[in-house]
């Protein structure tokens, strides 16, 4: 499946807005690419904006893509960032949950600007914003 990776370089983290088709396929080979520019680029706050076409993936989907990519990366990345910007109101809970309980330190927000101002926080405790910072939200 064809998509396009486009990759900014912040002072904190490394941006990823990835466009295409919405498949399996599509999401392993984006999520491979984004490691692979990590480490290049020895970067592991990431922030992955997510805008693909089609249809939406199953829960059962999720849940192999999350197994898969929890087994390959766990320890990997520092903190991630997810924002879908297709997503249907809370759909990708379930995705940050599967991924915060296999050790994958990922918060989904439903909008950039909340999901920056969360990465550029330092104090992190876990993979969820603080109190004090009430507008960043993740999706609930």
């Amino acid at each position: 499946m064809a998509y396009e990776l486009k990759v900014t370089r912040k002072p904190a983290y490394l941006h990823f807005i990835v466009t295409g088709q919405n498949s399996k396929e599509t999401i392993e080979r984006y999520v491979d690419e984004i490691n692979r520019e990590c480490v290049a680029r020895k970067c592991f706050r990431i922030l992955i904006e997510e805008s693909l076409d089609g249809p939406r993936l199953s829960i059962m989907d999720v849940f192999e893509l999350i197994q898969k990519g929890t087994s390959k990366y766990r320890g990997i990345f520092k903190t991630i960032a997810y924002v879908d910007v297709n997503a249907i109101d809370n759909s990708m809970k379930f995705a940050e949950d599967a991924c915060v309980n296999r050790a994958l330190p990922m918060a989904v927000f439903t909008n950039v600007p909340d999901a920056e101002k969360w990465l550029m926080n330092k104090n992190h405790r876990g993979t969820r914003p603080h109190a004090e910072v009430d507008t960043d939200k993740p999706r609930r």
